[in-house]
């Protein structure tokens, strides 16, 4: 299963925000197995108490805020086995109570009859904001202010780990999503590339996690390369 815990604090930090995996891919093992995964909780800190603030994420992985609206975003690894490009891992805005399909549908409402079907739940799924790629493994998420790198207004840093489980690799670069009034605005860049070799069978690294370090460079963290990469304008 997904054993990997993301969390991100509120700007208030009064909250914790907790991505969960789920156990399979598509519930294989049973619901019963799932039960309280592939969600996202919020933790009153003050209190220690939690619920479930989002569900039907079937990896949520990387955190972040959109600091102009307070709303949090997440990437999501989405389903394997089928094909290369369905459905694509995503970014999307998270609602709180919303329910993002997993197991039952993927992007919105689109049934995978692989599971047995809640057409309750398919029907309530919302939409993810921003399609990824298939298979992308997008991992590491952050937000980088307008003027950070040279030419980059305001959006999101993605690192995507890179695939597995497609017959063309893809992935394995740190991209940048453009975003206006809050929302994504326009197709993704690349910020660093270079992690596959040449014949574009295998890498000689993996991005992974991305923030913003104390003196306003992009970090990024590469678990194959072992090292930790520092992106500036100079």
């Amino acid at each position: 299963g997904h054993w990997t815990r993301s969390l991100l604090a509120s700007p208030d930090g009064s909250k914790l925000y907790v991505g969960v995996g789920s156990r399979g891919n598509i519930g294989e093992d049973g619901m019963a197995a799932e039960e309280g995964r592939a969600a996202i909780y919020e933790i009153d800190l003050a209190t220690g108490t939690s619920r479930l603030f989002a569900t039907g994420l079937r990896n949520p992985v990387g955190l972040a805020w959109e600091p102009h609206s307070g709303t949090l975003w997440t990437v999501v690894n989405e389903r394997d086995g089928l094909g290369d490009e369905t459905p694509p891992d995503y970014l999307t805005s998270v609602r709180d109570g919303g329910f993002y399909g997993w197991p039952y549908c993927y992007w919105g409402q689109t049934v995978d009859d692989r599971v047995p079907q809640d057409p309750a739940a398919v029907a309530r799924a919302l939409t993810p904001d921003y399609a990824l790629g298939g298979h992308t493994a997008s991992l590491g998420l952050c937000w980088l202010p307008a003027g950070t790198l040279p030419g980059f207004p305001d959006g999101m840093v993605i690192g995507q780990h890179g695939s597995w489980n497609r017959s063309k690799l893809s992935g394995y670069k740190v991209i940048f999503v453009p975003f206006e009034n809050g929302r994504p605005s326009g197709p993704p860049r690349d910020i660093l590339t270079g992690f596959l070799a040449q014949d574009e069978q295998e890498s000689n690294g993996r991005p992974v996690g991305v923030a913003i370090g104390p003196d306003g460079a992009l970090l990024v963290a590469d678990d194959v390369g072992d090292v930790i990469w520092r992106v500036t304008g100079v």
